[in-house]
């Protein structure tokens, strides 16, 4: 599958698709992975994500294959009913699915397409909760940017 590296306002990140389709985002590709830059992404994608750094209302309508269970399928969906700006917490998902927080979180680390389907809405009932497996570090960090860029007011 295509991918290729990107440099964003969260650091250098990697992009995988198939046709139009976005398959994967990485938010620590190694330093040997693929070329950097957007040449041959799909334009859709590509647009996408820059609308999104410079604009998160913007949101995502991209085409995604998340390959998981049938359970984590249900989560990532509840993910992208999250709007931009907006949190939930993993009670408050897994409730909604009649699962358990744990098994959420999990799903929500085992998430493929990490940013277009926003785990990072997604807290702890008591704090931040973690991100991409990480409970401290960079990718917490990146977590707080996103939330807070997308907390931001528009820019008119």
């Amino acid at each position: 599958m295509p991918q290729t590296r990107i440099d964003t306002p969260i650091g250098r990140i990697a992009i995988h698709w198939d046709g139009e389709t976005l398959t994967g985002v990485d938010l620590d590709p190694p330093a040997t992975h693929a070329h950097l830059g957007a040449e041959g992404m799909p334009s859709a994608i590509r647009l996408q994500l820059r609308a999104y750094f410079e604009q998160a209302s913007t949101g995502f309508d991209l085409p995604v294959s998340l390959v998981g269970t049938d359970f984590q399928q249900r989560v990532w969906a509840e993910l992208r009913r999250i709007p931009a700006g907006e949190t939930r917490t993993y009670g408050e998902i897994a409730r909604r699915l009649g699962s358990g927080p744990r098994a959420v979180g999990q799903a929500c680390r085992a998430n493929p397409c990490p940013i277009v389907v926003p785990c990072h809405r997604v807290v702890a009932v008591d704090g931040l909760g973690g991100f991409s497996g990480d409970t401290n570090g960079r990718k917490l960090a990146v977590k707080r940017w996103l939330l807070g860029h997308e907390s931001r007011k528009p820019r008119p």
